[in-house]
């Protein structure tokens, strides 16, 4: 899956950054570089839909019909 997201990225307190983005509640990352935080807030975002993914698909008929949605 591939989509751009909003990356709101601050100085935390303690040192170093910490990132959330406003599409996905609950994803967060941080780090010692803003890069550290996008990559962490990246794959937490990642982990975010596939978990939602795999809980969707759960008890999903057999002949449920699967496809790709655009948006942009």
């Amino acid at each position: 899956m591939k989509g751009e997201f909003t990356a709101i990225i601050e100085s935390a307190p303690e040192g170093g950054y910490w990132a959330i983005c406003p599409e996905v509640p609950g994803a967060n990352g941080q780090g010692e570089t803003v890069e550290d935080a996008k990559s962490s807030l990246r794959e937490a975002i990642q982990l975010i839909f596939q978990d939602r993914l795999e809980d969707i698909k759960r008890g999903l008929p057999a002949d449920a019909i699967q496809s790709v949605v655009a948006v942009g």
